[in-house]
């Protein structure tokens, strides 16, 4: 079992920044993969970014390529996504995942474990 809490999330002018930063409990964090996805109001759910469990790889969706950047603390049991050049478009909720069976996935159907999501808005 994995518990996942996402904080961070709130209201930003576009061009803004924003940390999200996700913690874990129950199984040894250094031992899956993490994600990040979004889903914007009517949209479905997509893809944003993934580590290893070493962090060594990481995997960026093309459409925040450039701006955003996700780490993890494994002595700290969290996982970050680093926005930066927020634009409206980037408003959704963010959900941090657990990935407990592959290297790293861009598909929501291998993560497992999922939290409850954190509001990122950003005003143009």
């Amino acid at each position: 079992q994995v518990q996942l809490v996402e904080s961070g999330g709130g209201l930003v002018q576009a061009g803004g920044s924003l940390r999200l930063s996700c913690a874990a409990s129950g199984r040894t964090f250094s031992t899956y993969a993490m994600g990040w996805f979004r889903q914007a109001p009517g949209k479905e759910r997509e893809f944003v970014a993934a580590i290893t469990w070493s962090g060594g790889d990481t995997y960026i969706h093309d459409s925040v390529k450039g701006r955003f950047t996700i780490s993890r603390d494994n002595a700290k049991n969290a996982v970050y996504l680093q926005m930066n050049s927020l634009k409206p478009e980037d408003t959704a909720v963010y959900y941090c995942a657990a990935d407990l069976g592959t290297y790293y996935s861009s598909s929501a159907y291998d993560y497992e474990y999922w939290g409850q999501g954190t509001q990122v808005t950003v005003s143009s």
